[in-house]
């Protein structure tokens, strides 16, 4: 039986047109960086701090909290040109999840900021999700762990056998994998195939977030 849900945000339940990986892009080229396509692909659900670190070769402290500033400004200025939104189903699919008794954790490798002044445009709070941990929360982002720990420590969930985590990245599953997570879902509404997605470990693919109560049959 599963106790706990953790999902990643951007891209999984909340559609932001891929704001975050433009902005990440921008920065750390406006740094002297030169990230590919495929270098940010694969920097998708990390640590943005860290990300940006590892897309910039040896960066000083100091460049790393330009950049990192500058990807606020322009991940800002992006959201208040397209506001994020929940992407298709996932309000309905939390509110199912936590009638059944399941708990909801929301989590990102936004920093607090960030994630503060998106769950504001998004209107979420404890009515919607039991409990939110991004970046800043923890020692290190994905693929770490830490996140789904910390989420399980803030349900009161004591076994990795009573928990399911779902993204839309390989840093997602990676990281549920790593946690021992009894089920590690990967979905279909971010920027990766499901050719993609699925070379990663996992133990099921889905179109979306929606399709999750009926997978624990609620």
């Amino acid at each position: 039986m599963i106790e706990l849900v953790a999902l990643d945000m951007a891209g999984t339940t909340v559609q932001e047109h891929g704001a975050v990986y433009v902005a990440l892009r921008e920065a750390v080229e406006a740094a002297g960086g030169a990230p590919s396509a495929e270098d940010v692909r694969r920097c998708m659900g990390a640590d943005k701090r860290e990300a940006i670190t590892e897309l910039l070769a040896h960066p000083s402290p100091a460049t790393v909290d330009a950049a990192f500033d500058d990807f606020h400004r322009r991940l800002a200025a992006a959201y208040r040109t397209t506001p994020p939104a929940p992407l298709p189903g996932v309000e309905k699919a939390l509110a199912t999840l936590r009638a059944a008794g399941v708990k909801v954790a929301l989590t990102t490798g936004f920093d607090r900021t960030v994630l503060d002044s998106l769950l504001a445009v998004l209107g979420w709070d404890d009515t919607v999700v039991d409990a939110v941990v991004c970046a800043d929360d923890v020692p290190a982002g994905r693929p770490a762990p830490y996140m789904i720990f910390r989420a399980m420590e803030a349900t009161g969930t004591r076994s990795v056998d009573r928990v399911l985590t779902a993204g839309d990245t390989v840093r997602d599953l990676q990281a549920g994998t790593n946690a021992g997570a009894a089920m590690v879902v990967g979905v279909l509404t971010g920027g990766l195939t499901a050719e993609r997605l699925g070379a990663e470990r996992h133990t099921h693919l889905l179109p979306s977030v929606a399709g999750i109560p009926a997978l624990l049959g609620h």
